[in-house]
């Protein structure tokens, strides 16, 4: 570009910085999708196919196909890197072989699934690591992910779907992604993918249909990646112009900037640029640009100004101060610079001879802004901002004459140099030393004392070095032209340098507020407990500002004291009655405030853009108004970091809370389910039998035996259906305490067998246990039902004929025991699922009714007497549950050669 150093026109910095990382490390593009099976494996085997055909080196370090026919066919061609296998818990797992890929180098590597989280034992954590050494080696990746896996969508997602994603990938990450692309199917394509079989095998895809797969959770996931993409976008495109010193806006997309001041429309304009900005659907901003002239503002104009940067971020918008001396070229550089396409501004009030004579930054932006749109709005659509309601006292400033005294004597010294350099220099040269102590006087002191100095100076170079010498009077009408003009300089290089000293305060003064806020910020986001984040709410507010603190929340529909700095009661009648009020009102009162002032606290509500969340009560031993307004300021901010702060806790809690309620709604449910049917059926059994044999007593011997088998069989369903309900509810409580005794295994699996004999009539049983089993420690009765449900289970899901196996061995410092049967397994889908209470992988009229707490009182048990149980299915077809328990230390020393 032809003035790409230009002032004003260079790269931004950090944009190149960003832009020189990527040169070294390979080119990273990501197939995003809304939902699992919307094609984005297909999409990237495509991609990398046509890449291949053009030459590139692409090998698959990772492609997970699920079965489907589709994706399969598509990996004819590829080479495709052998797996590394991991020994976890029994199983083998296999995973992309990381070290395999480095040594391959290829052009491109295909990684599927960037969430997934790796085996035990792998040199990382999780597959994005993975991508992360590829890409730094200089390998580009392709890879594939869900938005439901996006960190910062995490609550987003669950509060959607209802079900928590555990496998996430940091923000962070996807953003350094070079290149998004959005796999993108209606809801309606996906669901019939679904019913067709192309996504999961039949049964899975019913229940995802029941459950996750729904229209409305489709559509808000289908939008959340739509929006997230086109953040991103957005982001890149502005990192681009910033990186290439383009000159924006480009009209790629609607960004709104309003600038704000001190003016009492400033609030309308914020609110017209929210309203816009919401037809365009696009982000804006609220800016102000502060200058010398801010220092100088009266406390109500500054107070407008804070009210409405406060204004655009609670209505959604962000708020930006920007240091800056010449207004319109510095509004037009910010917005060119972060690419916004509307400026909105409010209609100049001045005269037209003050505008001729000073200028109109109005007029100046509007003919200076290029291609993006102006709008001059006349700001009487909106209210002004409120007015402040709260008295402040004034700073503390008693005059000083230190710096004036200083001043003389800078002026002095300057005086005593002049005198000596006068022998061998020209009067006119000896004017420039008292110049520099005028100039030191402004760096040091300010303004007043630099035109004091200025003062000063004249008289003493026109009573020393003009003639006559000692007097007032001026003799030669040059000098008067002379000392005239020293005069002009003198006033215009102190107010200059004044002006310089007071930016250097400013920002020193926002620098040591920015750091504190942040500090406040950083302790707020650190801490979980409501408790714990009011005490360092009052704790640091009455740290930074030197007064107590007191905060109210509601609590049962009542405000109550929550937390005070130093820890004390409020018992004032006047106090409550303020804090009530602010509460329900939304506004000040007490202390200072127009509505009871009477009070000897003031009382501010901390509120959101939902509303009040808390009252914060401040007081202090000084007479008169508590806050100064920069105070009031610096109150105002903390309030709002405090708001936020506990305003995410009560969500937190809101959706726990939510959570919790729909976890006892499903539970009840279930449990209303399981008492309606599965209890219900032995009863009518039973009723059926003894119903027939008490109005058919001619029955022959061989019925009536049927019916009374029936009758106790059924009875002895009942009992267990009933005591696994009461087994559950004794582990819910903690009033589970196993009477721990060393046993032996092998009586223990006997038993096990006697009492399951009517269950296992149908089943061949087959009892495999090595004569080395020592003594285990364990409560005898809640194993002998460990064991009982096992049988169980296994007995209901495993055909008429099959065989049920139980082994039981000593591996190391534990005893394995494991209930083996040749059903149909347990789905994928449902291994993490499988030890839930009230839950069932499948029902049918061949099998027999149950709870679903079985399983789940198993692991209670085997968990309470210091085991574990897992679930597995084998190679042949049939589950598999495993016990693992510790073998005792004198049981393990016993048997050591």
């Amino acid at each position: 570009m032809a003035n790409q150093n230009s002032e004003g026109n260079r790269p931004d910095p950090e944009a190149l910085l960003n832009e020189a990382s990527r040169e070294t490390r390979g080119h990273f593009k990501v197939f995003l999708g809304a939902a699992p099976g919307v094609g984005k494996t297909y999409e990237m085997l495509l991609s990398a196919a046509a890449r291949r055909r053009e030459g590139v080196d692409v090998v698959i370090g990772v492609v997970e196909t699920h079965g489907r026919a589709e994706t399969e066919a598509l990996l004819a061609g590829f080479e495709v890197l052998p797996r590394r296998t991991v020994e976890y818990r029994g199983r083998r797992l296999e995973e992309m072989d990381l070290d395999s890929v480095l040594a391959r180098r290829p052009q491109l590597a295909l990684v599927d699934e960037l969430a997934h989280s790796n085996a035990p034992g792998s040199r990382h954590l999780k597959r994005y690591l993975d991508v992360e050494e590829l890409l730094a080696a200089g390998i580009d990746v392709y890879t594939t992910v869900n938005i439901q896996h996006l960190e910062s969508l995490n609550d987003i997602v669950a509060q959607i779907t209802g079900i928590r994603v555990r496998e996430t990938v940091p923000d962070a990450f996807l953003d350094r992604a070079d290149e998004i692309e959005v796999i993108d199917i209606t809801p309606a394509d996906l669901m019939q993918r679904l019913r067709e079989g192309k996504v999961y095998v039949p049964q899975a895809a019913e229940r995802a249909l029941a459950h996750y797969f729904s229209p409305g959770n489709l559509t808000a996931l289908r939008e959340l990646a739509l929006r997230r993409t086109a953040e991103r976008v957005d982001q890149q495109l502005l990192t681009h112009m910033q990186a290439h010193a383009i000159k924006g806006p480009w009209a790629a997309g609607d960004r709104v900037l309003v600038v704000v001041n001190e003016h009492p429309k400033a609030a309308a304009l914020v609110r017209y640029t929210r309203r816009m900005a919401e037809r365009l659907q696009g982000p804006w901003t609220a800016l102000y640009v502060e200058t010398s002239r801010a220092m100088r503002l009266a406390e109500p104009a500054r107070d407008r100004i804070a009210e409405a940067l406060r204004l655009a971020e609670r209505l959604g918008g962000d708020a930006v101060t920007i240091p800056g001396n010449e207004l319109a070229r510095e509004i037009l550089d910010y917005a060119a610079r972060n690419n916004f396409s509307h400026i909105v501004i409010g209609k100049s009030e001045r005269s037209r001879l003050h505008e001729w004579l000073f200028g109109s930054i109005t007029h100046e932006i509007a003919r200076r802004a290029g291609n993006i749109s102006v709008h001059i709005i006349s700001g009487s659509g909106g209210d002004a901002p409120h007015a402040a309601t709260v008295a402040t006292r004034a700073p503390a400033t008693p005059f000083d004459s230190q710096p004036y005294l200083a001043s003389c004597g800078l002026v002095g010294i300057a005086l005593g140099c002049g005198i000596l350099l006068s022998r061998v220099l020209e009067v006119q040269n000896v004017a420039l030393v008292f110049l520099t102590a005028v100039l030191v006087s402004a760096v040091t002191f300010g303004l007043r004392a630099a035109l004091f100095s200025s003062l000063l100076s004249v008289f003493a170079f026109n009573f020393f070095f003009l003639p006559p010498y000692y007097s007032f009077t001026i003799s030669d009408p040059e000098n008067v032209v002379a000392l005239f003009f020293f005069l002009i300089v003198a006033l215009v290089a102190s107010n200059l340098t004044a002006s310089v000293r007071n930016q250097a305060l400013m920002a020193r003064s926002r620098a040591r507020t920015t750091e504190e806020l942040y500090r406040f910020s950083a302790k707020l986001a650190g801490i979980a407990s409501l408790d714990d984040l009011l005490w360092v709410i009052a704790s640091q507010v009455a740290s930074m500002l030197k007064v107590r603190v007191v905060l109210f929340l509601p609590d049962n529909g009542a405000l109550e004291l929550k937390a005070a700095w130093p820890p004390e009661d409020v018992a004032e009648e006047a106090d409550l009655a303020a804090a009530k009020w602010s509460w329900e009102s939304n506004q000040p009162a007490g202390r200072g405030a127009d509505t009871l002032p009477g009070a000897q606290r003031l009382f501010l509500p901390l509120r959101t853009g939902r509303g009040p969340v808390a009252v914060i009560g401040i007081d202090s031993d000084k007479p008169g108004p508590i806050l100064t307004p920069d105070e009031r300021r610096l109150l105002d901010a903390l309030s709002d970091q405090a708001a936020l702060a506990i305003e995410r806790i009560n969500l937190a809690t809101d959706f726990d809370n939510a959570m919790r309620a729909a976890e006892r709604e499903k539970l009840r449910a279930a449990l209303l389910t399981s008492i309606s049917h599965d209890l219900r059926t032995p009863l009518a059994s039973i009723l059926g039998a003894a119903d027939s044999l008490a109005t058919l007593p001619n029955l022959p011997q061989r019925d009536r035996d049927a019916l009374l088998s029936t009758i106790q069989e059924e009875s002895e369903r009942l009992n267990r259906f009933i005591a696994n309900l009461l087994d559950m509810t004794k582990l819910e409580s903690g009033a589970i305490e196993p009477n721990m005794g060393l046993e032996d295994i092998s009586e223990l699996v006997g038993a096990a067998l006697r009492r399951a004999e009517n269950i296992l009539v149908e089943h061949h049983v087959e009892t495999s246990l090595t004569p080395d089993l020592p003594l285990v420690r364990l409560d005898a009765v809640l194993f002998e039902q460990v064991l009982f449900n096992l049988l169980d289970n296994a007995a209901k899901y495993a055909p008429s004929g099959s065989t049920i196996r139980i082994r039981g061995w000593r591996a190391g410092g534990s005893v394995k025991l494991q209930v083996l049967d040749a059903g149909g397994g347990i789905p994928g889908a449902d291994l993490d699922r499988i030890f839930d209470k009230f839950y069932r992988v499948s029902k049918s009229d061949s099998q027999r009714a149950g709870t679903g707490l079985g399983l789940a009182i198993c692991r209670g048990f085997v968990e309470a007497m210091g085991g574990s149980v897992e679930a597995d299915n084998l190679d042949g077809g049939g589950a598999v549950f495993t016990i693992t328990l510790p073998v005792p230390e004198d049981e393990r020393i016993s048997v050591t050669p």
